[in-house]
């Protein structure tokens, strides 16, 4: 029998029911082999074990006939193989577990395989978001926070920009289509914030509108 984690949500990657006057706009999750390869350095993991073979191997082959080399290469090949496998697995799970949301009114990210937390970014406390688009249409979201707000590196990574610890920067992280989503993202913002906020005041005392 099928069982779904998520299954209290009211509207999935949501942990309550927007307004009713709030509309969603889009919602969308990474794609695993771009975050695999840009949020945890996949290329890398594997060309290191790669190299690492074609060293030991020169060493043998330096030292005796060329086909000796061949065995030795093979463990750490292996090993590499072995690893790139996990990422891919950590990035699957990951992504898997993973809902961004665009609303009229805010940003939601639904984040983290062992430990589930949902960060709510109204646009009143978005002041920019950046793109950084890559190759085939997937790309990341940075977006910066206004004031006071703290958001913790290690529960949100790999949902950050990188090398931003300091003052940390959530992402839609390796999101398909990324260039569209960005452009959902800058109208909604753009149409929330310059909405007029009406406030009601007491008999007697003019109605301001900010």
């Amino acid at each position: 029998m099928s069982h779904d984690d998520f299954a209290f949500e009211p509207v999935p990657g949501l942990p309550a029911r927007p307004p009713k006057d709030e509309v969603l706009l889009w919602q969308g999750r990474p794609n695993a082999w771009a975050l695999a390869r840009e949020a945890m350095g996949l290329y890398w993991i594997a060309g290191y074990f790669g190299l690492l073979a074609v060293w030991r191997a020169s060493v043998v082959a330096a030292d005796g006939p060329l086909l000796a080399a061949v065995p030795v290469m093979l463990p750490y090949l292996a090993m590499g193989l072995v690893a790139c496998l996990i990422v891919l697995g950590i990035a699957w799970v990951q992504a898997r577990s993973t809902v961004y949301t665009i609303t009229s009114a805010r940003v939601a990210m639904r984040i983290g395989a062992a430990l589930t937390v949902t960060l709510n970014l109204p646009f009143t406390q978005i002041g920019a978001a950046s793109l950084d688009l890559r190759k085939r249409g997937t790309g990341t979201i940075a977006m910066e926070t206004l004031g006071e707000t703290r958001i913790s590196y290690l529960v949100c990574w790999p949902h950050i920009r990188p090398w931003h610890a300091r003052k940390v920067q959530p992402a839609l992280r390796c999101i398909p289509e990324a260039a569209r989503v960005a452009k959902i993202l800058s109208d909604a913002a753009e149409t929330r914030v310059s909405q007029p906020v009406v406030s009601r005041e007491m008999p007697g005392h003019a109605v301001a509108a900010e």
